[in-house]
């Protein structure tokens, strides 16, 4: 019980330096754009943060109450918009950190979004079907009033997928019965969903790790890749490198990770994980999560969780590119130490921006009752990834500054235009 509070209060501390980190970039990223202070004032925040209390019946008849949040960042510019992570390490602050990061995202690939947030406190992997669908089904009926298709739109995210999408969005359709199919993106394709959804965000990294390796004069054939997390993101991205001829020589999982420099039988591992992502428990001997990072790689991939790439690590990473595929997997030394070494850093909001992308094409699809083809969708996110990395890139060079700055300055100066022309500043 003792290791459980320590672990408790560790990732507590850890979710706030994230938000604490994250208010820091956006900080300097206003300051760069030469914006007073005033306009920081109003993002350092997100506007509405909604915490509810969800009591729910369990299949033993007993009744547990459960704890969400939803944060909306900032509605200047259109509808919030961001996913719904179920997790037991979920916190207000990592809630407030993702939806700003929410918006940043839809300011660099130039969405008519702001952010938005939510997450419940659980572990998916403890419950049953049926109390996973009264807990989906008990959150929509919760933040009902304040979520809709022009007002924030939730989508899939940590331990949720498009199952769950389809009880909130049945749950909604009983609600709001005239507006329900925009109401949630990351939907089943026989309720509106959109082709390319599921690998949209794994997709994207591919794109940015494609157009990294170009500035570096790397080949992807044959380049040696390591990926930790091979949850939804990192699985699909693992075969999308295999395929393009990519060594993928690392992954990880919750449990541990597996190396090998002449590469993983990608193929053998994909068709052995389970649905939490978890492969490496079927294997005696594993590294740990720390230690795979420090492989040597051409390209790592975090695709895990927060804070994985540290200021003690940072010195022993061997990759000549960082993509992040997962949410703050950098600290911002971390993110000092390797732009001095050299390294290339992709960051998150750029490299995870497939996502909401494709979220926002299924938004618009809901929106004009006509659907696209997967061609169609991966057409459309290839130009959008592309003309995304090259500005950041180009900014980044231009100012002599990292990556991250570049991708928050752009990310920013959307919805700071947008709250100005309101009036609010």
């Amino acid at each position: 019980m003792a290791n459980q509070e320590q672990e408790s209060e560790k990732h507590a501390a850890e979710n706030m330096d994230v938000l604490a980190s994250t208010q820091t970039i956006v900080k300097d990223a206003l300051d760069k754009l030469g914006y007073p202070n005033e306009v920081y004032a109003l993002m350092k925040e997100p506007m509405r943060l909604l915490t509810v209390r969800i009591p729910i019946r369990m299949d033993d008849d007993s009744v547990k109450v459960f704890t969400g949040y939803r944060a909306q960042h900032n509605d200047a510019v259109g509808p919030t918009k961001g996913g719904v992570r179920f997790h037991p390490n979920v916190t207000e602050n990592e809630v407030k950190a993702l939806s700003i990061w929410m918006t940043l995202k839809a300011g660099i690939v130039d969405l008519p979004y702001g952010g938005g947030k939510g997450g419940i406190v659980c572990d998916p992997r403890q419950m049953s079907f049926r109390e996973l669908e009264r807990l989906s089904r008990g959150y929509v009926r919760a933040i009902s009033q304040l979520v809709g298709p022009t007002k924030d739109i939730p989508a899939p995210d940590v331990f949720t997928n498009s199952q769950i999408m389809a009880w909130m969005v049945d749950e909604y359709s009983r609600i709001r019965e005239f507006d329900s199919p925009g109401f949630i993106t990351g939907k089943p394709i026989v309720l509106g969903g959109s082709h390319g959804r599921e690998s949209a965000t794994a997709k994207g990294v591919t794109i940015c790790i494609r157009e990294a390796a170009k500035k570096k004069e790397l080949n992807i054939e044959g380049a040696g890749v390591i990926i930790q997390g091979f949850g939804n993101a990192g699985s699909y991205l693992a075969k999308f490198l295999h395929d393009a001829g990519a060594k993928i020589v690392g992954i990880a999982d919750a449990y541990g990770g597996l190396y090998d420099a002449d590469g993983l039988d990608i193929d053998y591992l994909l068709d052995r994980r389970d649905s939490f992502g978890t492969v490496t428990n079927l294997f005696k001997d594993k590294l740990t999560n720390t230690e795979i990072l420090e492989k040597d790689c051409d390209i790592l991939v975090p695709a895990a969780i927060e804070n994985q790439i540290t200021e003690e690590n940072a010195e022993r990473i061997k990759a000549q590119i960082v993509v992040e595929a997962a949410n703050g997997p950098t600290t911002l030394r971390a993110t000092k130490i390797l732009s001095k070494r050299g390294i290339l850093l992709v960051p998150d909001v750029l490299a995870s921006a497939g996502g909401v992308t494709v979220s926002y094409f299924e938004w618009v699809q809901n929106n004009q009752g006509f659907y696209w083809s997967e061609e169609e969708v991966g057409k459309k996110l290839e130009g959008v990834m592309v003309h995304a990395f090259d500005n950041i890139y180009r900014l980044a060079s231009g100012r002599k500054i990292d990556m991250r700055l570049a991708a928050y300055m752009i990310g920013v100066r959307k919805t700071a235009e947008a709250s100005r022309f309101r009036g609010w500043l």
